[in-house]
């Protein structure tokens, strides 16, 4: 009699509970935002819709089809991480940073980053896809890496620029000797770099300000700069680069200076001529004091309804939660200005 008791208790307890269960519906696989929450972002435009890509587990996805409403990829843009970049980076799983995109030779590229925090064992991924709205990304194996003690330079934060000959190009880099760049090509049916890297850009040419500092990683120095962008505006290559440090919430410092060259590969010089290989930068965007602590990592685009400047700020209101920023970009005797 106890026996048959306490399974009527079970019973009464665990059905309403599989009901329950049952009834609950799917995580839905998107979910809808005027106020992203992203790193790092890049976008593209294909057919009316925008495309966002940024930091994230398995490469962060949106879409919109006026930039204001985002519709968010809960779990992200790629169902698996292709296996080699786990040999190749000791420590990285699935939290890919920094991507870029460009529609080159009637393809779509992605270049994304391996690595782990504040270390310079990382790779630069490739991936590639028919259109974007198909997302049918194939792995295209390993663009470029670095491995500590070896290289001084971190191959992450990627960025391609095609040139007016329709050759493409790749700049990279993060703390260390700065800016790396090199010319990219087609060998054997494979996109790969077609020359070594040079440096283009550096926060700090030589000697650093005396007691300098980095408060995020003991092993990249002080050379604060990463981030590049380069975007072809009347006849010059401008060169956007994030200084100093993200990633701190309402600590953070990032702020982006920008320089051109009339050449792809540089050298590029800011507004008072100063080269950026030796520390030079115009400002472009930086924290406020208040909407923003720090603003970073950005791209600009020439887009149907004008030219764009996009970035991700620390929100003060938001007490340093990382969104997404976008500024109308105008020019200004030869140099971009935000409005």
């Amino acid at each position: 009699m106890r026996h048959n008791c306490l399974l009527g208790v079970l019973i009464c307890v665990l059905l309403p509970l599989y009901a329950f269960a049952q009834q609950r519906k799917p995580r839905p696989i998107t979910f809808d935002t005027d106020t992203p929450f992203v790193h790092d972002p890049v976008m593209a435009y294909e057919k009316g819709v925008y495309y966002a890509f940024y930091t994230g587990w398995n490469i962060g996805c949106m879409t919109s089809t006026d930039r204001r409403t985002w519709s968010v990829k809960r779990d992200g843009l790629l169902k698996n991480i292709p296996a080699w970049t786990h040999d190749s980076v000791p420590g990285f799983e699935r939290h890919v940073w920094a991507p870029d995109v460009i529609r080159w030779r009637n393809r779509w590229w992605m270049a994304y980053s391996c690595s782990t925090f504040g270390k310079n064992t990382s790779a630069i991924g490739l991936l590639s896809a028919s259109t974007l709205a198909s997302a049918d990304w194939q792995d295209e194996g390993c663009l470029v890496a670095s491995k500590g003690r070896r290289d001084n330079w971190n191959a992450i934060d990627p960025a391609f620029v095609v040139d007016r000959n329709d050759s493409l190009w790749m700049a990279w880099g993060s703390f260390w000797d700065g800016i790396q760049m090199a010319p990219l090509g087609m060998c054997d049916g494979r996109l790969q770099l077609a020359g070594y890297p040079r440096t283009i850009a550096r926060r700090y040419y030589r000697n650093a300000p005396e007691g300098q500092e980095n408060p995020t990683s003991r092993h990249a120095g002080v050379n604060a700069i990463e981030a590049p962008f380069i975007l072809h505006h009347d006849g010059y290559y401008y060169l956007f680069v994030s200084w100093d440090y993200c990633c701190r919430g309402e600590k953070s410092t990032y702020r982006v200076v920008v320089g051109r060259s009339k050449e792809v590969y540089g050298p590029y010089v800011d507004r008072e001529g100063r080269p950026m290989y030796a520390g030079g930068g115009t400002p472009v965007i930086a924290g406020d004091g208040t909407n923003f602590e720090a603003a970073g990592h950005c791209a600009a685009y020439h887009f149907p309804d004008g030219d764009t400047f996009v970035c991700h700020g620390y929100s003060i209101p938001l007490h340093g939660q990382s969104i997404l920023v976008q500024r109308r970009m105008v020019w200004e005797d030869g140099w971009p200005k935000l409005r």
